[in-house]
């Protein structure tokens, strides 16, 4: 049995980038709660981006 170590992924948003990922995942949300399918899987993604840790970091531009 062969067990593969799950891969993370960092993203670094700025303010103004989480506020509409936060915005477009509820739209999506309502999208489909008006369809009667199911939310799971967004409210997955919306957990994990509210429970994120916030983290400055500075960006040098050359």
């Amino acid at each position: 049995m062969v067990v593969l170590k799950e891969q993370k992924y960092h993203l670094y948003l700025s303010d103004d980038e989480y506020s509409r990922v936060f915005q477009s995942l509820i739209r999506l949300k309502n999208s489909l709660i008006a369809q009667g399918r199911y939310t799971d899987g967004v409210d997955d993604v919306l957990c994990k981006v509210l429970s994120a840790k916030k983290r400055k970091v500075k960006i040098q531009y050359i």
